[in-house]
């Protein structure tokens, strides 16, 4: 089954002073009403494994109030390795340890990836492209190495341009350095968005075919134009470097960036159909609930080992089908960890072999 978190201490963290939580090798049900913790677990858990949060805080708002810093500390086992994953929290900084030794953010994942599922996740089909990319990028960000450097240098550059573009005298030649720049890390981090996409986007039609029954077809749309699957970096470089020269009068009078990977999407057809436009609510949770299934079985391949999934507070979301069809995923051997505030959600069958850890008012 590979590694496996075994248990969880969190100390002034988010509203905890203290709280422990040892975890199953299937799944574990954090129980409770709203507002007492759980969420809070799952960001925990989160961060000692994509070495990131779903809800890009501040060092500062994981700090419990009145504390001066704390600390997230994760046992794991399996396959004979036994180690231990801790973040060190404190105002204006993080701090990730593996076994003693410091490491960076973008490190952690090779420790153990893992997959989160929220209520946000369900509208990521009909919301703006950024939500579309984002979900891409940070999902590259655990599963390729390197993937979170180049996707920061293009963010980077994209940032200092618009920046000259916003000044009202901006020189010719600085643009120029820019634009090369841009090009460069444009083409870079759109080779490898694209060498993702092409896995993510075959096993969510497989995934979704089982799920809906329906044929699902999952398109890379590049502001560029022609999606440019199988060309060289320097291939791309130079399309996106004539691009901006082209766009620069534009990009200068709207005083942005208007073509690059920042500017893409992702699209999910139905039948054909645009499922942003045409799709049922329920067909658009089927394809979310499809890319978030092909995310495991990605990070699977990539470690050699099943991921951790955290399922947060989606059950109430989803109809009895869905739920059914994430459950006999959950059944395969994943190791899972999934909050919820009715326990009727849930198979008994499921409940009997579950840990059911409850978090009271």
């Amino acid at each position: 089954m590979g590694l496996l978190v075994t248990h969880l201490r969190m100390h002034d963290f988010r509203c905890f002073a203290e709280r422990e939580v040892d975890l199953a090798p299937g799944t574990t049900v954090l129980v409770g009403p709203n507002a007492v913790g759980k969420t809070n677990t799952v960001e925990a858990l989160q961060l000692l494994t994509a070495g990131t949060s779903f809800r890009h805080p501040t060092p500062v708002q994981m700090v419990r109030e009145g504390a001066a810093e704390a600390l997230v500390h994760a046992d794991l086992e399996g396959d004979g390795r036994v180690l231990d994953v801790e973040c060190h929290i404190a105002p204006g900084r993080r701090d990730f340890r593996r076994n003693g030794k410091r490491c960076q953010a973008a490190d952690v994942p090779g420790t153990l990836m893992s997959v989160l599922f929220s209520p946000d996740d369900l509208s990521l089909v009909k919301r703006g492209a950024s939500g579309r990319r984002d979900e891409l990028d940070d999902f590259g960000r655990q599963a390729a190495r390197g993937y979170a450097k180049v996707a920061d240098a293009y963010r980077r550059a994209v940032e200092q341009r618009n920046r000259l573009l916003k000044d009202p005298w901006p020189d010719p030649s600085l643009l120029d350095a820019w634009d090369a720049s841009v090009a460069v890390g444009g083409a870079t981090l759109l080779r490898a968005r694209l060498a993702l996409w092409e896995r993510l986007a075959a096993r969510t039609s497989e995934v979704y075919g089982r799920i809906g029954g329906e044929e699902l077809r999952c398109e890379y749309v590049c502001s560029l134009g022609e999606v440019p699957f199988g060309r060289t970096r320097d291939e791309i470089v130079a399309v996106l470097a004539e691009r901006l020269a082209a766009e620069r009068e534009e990009d200068l009078r709207r005083q942005q960036t208007t073509v690059g990977p920042h500017r893409d999407d992702v699209r999910f057809l139905i039948a054909g159909r645009d499922a942003r436009n045409f799709g049922s609510q329920g067909q658009q949770r089927s394809v979310v609930l499809a890319l978030k299934m092909a995310e495991v079985g990605i990070c699977a391949e990539v470690v050699g080992e099943q991921p951790l999934l955290l399922l947060d507070d989606v059950m109430s979301e989803l109809d009895a089908t869905r739920r059914e069809a994430i459950m006999r995923f959950v059944g395969g051997g994943i190791q899972t960890v999934v909050t919820t505030t009715n326990l009727g959600y849930f198979s008994p069958e499921l409940l009997d072999s579950a840990e059911v850890v409850a978090f009271d008012g």
